[in-house]
């Protein structure tokens, strides 16, 4: 829907492997990976039986072979699904190692024009890529600007918190690029707790954030056994602290936790509850909250 609107950012935002299997000590970056992978080439397959060519791509062509072998793939896992990644070699360039890349990557300078457009593609889907990386598909998406672009479970408001620390995109690059990404399906959970002056004297608590175009973002909270309730709505994509605040005043009127006054509720919370990418700033594009 959020296509057909002429939206040509988008982002698709969901835990891949359950919350349980994600807090194993021995899950790894490259299990969430895979699973990542694997998800994309389902959510490919509905938009290829619509007649939709779709390249899934990787940061770099070495990851892109090393994911194709380790799951026993081809690069065209499915009709009209292709795997292959954002940047891209020279065809007369066999090396297997290209440290010019990794150099480019590390200080900023761009992809050097290895990041190229495709023939025959209807659609681009982003899987794995870091902070770093971004700037790839900002290339991208100015090579072919009228192609849809899916951000595939890149956790965005993870990326968000390394911009403008050394070797990566600076501040700027959300305002640019990143405000103008349209978060079309989005769960995204969060854990807190909060201490009682009555037993149990600490209570856990955890909800999530939900969205699925064009309706609204949802705060769900859990009542256990994997079930939700939605305790507030809005048009406006919430700050995470008002997340966290609304959460909280639906445990307080259920008299599960104690309402604080205001004082003791500014020394629980602090005087700032945003963080930068979520103010108002003169050049920021308000897409992504809405």
């Amino acid at each position: 829907m959020a296509i057909d609107d002429g939206f040509r950012l988008v982002e698709v935002e969901f835990p891949p492997l359950p919350a349980s299997v994600l807090e194993m000590d021995d899950v790894s970056a490259y299990d969430v990976s895979q699973a990542n992978l694997k998800l994309a080439i389902d959510f490919a397959k509905s938009f290829a039986q619509d007649n939709k060519k779709v390249a899934i791509l990787l940061p770099d062509e070495a990851e892109a072979n090393i994911a194709i072998d380790d799951l026993g793939l081809s690069d065209v896992p499915y009709p009209g699904v292709k795997i292959s990644s954002l940047r891209k070699s020279d065809e007369d360039d066999d090396r297997s190692f290209k440290p010019e890349q990794i150099f480019l990557s590390l200080f900023g300078q761009g992809s050097g024009g290895t990041v190229k457009a495709m023939e025959d593609v209807d659609m681009y889907m982003c899987i794995v890529a870091s902070a770093q990386e971004l700037p790839d598909i900002e290339e991208l998406s100015l090579l072919e600007p009228e192609k849809p672009i899916v951000f595939y479970n890149l956790k965005l408001d993870v990326l968000r918190g390394d911009l403008g620390a050394p070797a990566f995109p600076p501040k700027d690059f959300q305002d640019r690029f990143l405000s103008r990404v349209k978060p079309v399906y989005y769960l995204r959970t969060r854990q807190y707790s909060r201490s009682t002056p009555n037993p149990p004297f600490l209570v856990n608590y955890q909800g999530c954030l939900f969205r699925s175009y064009p309706g609204q973002f949802q705060t769900l909270l859990d009542t256990g056994s994997g079930n939700y309730r939605r305790v507030g709505g809005n048009e406006i994509r919430p700050a995470l602290g008002q997340f966290k605040e609304e959460l909280t005043n639906a445990l307080e009127i259920e008299g599960v936790i104690e309402e604080e006054g205001k004082t003791l509720k500014f020394l629980r919370t602090g005087y700032k509850t945003t963080t930068w990418w979520e103010e108002e700033r003169e050049n920021a594009s308000d897409i992504w909250l809405t």
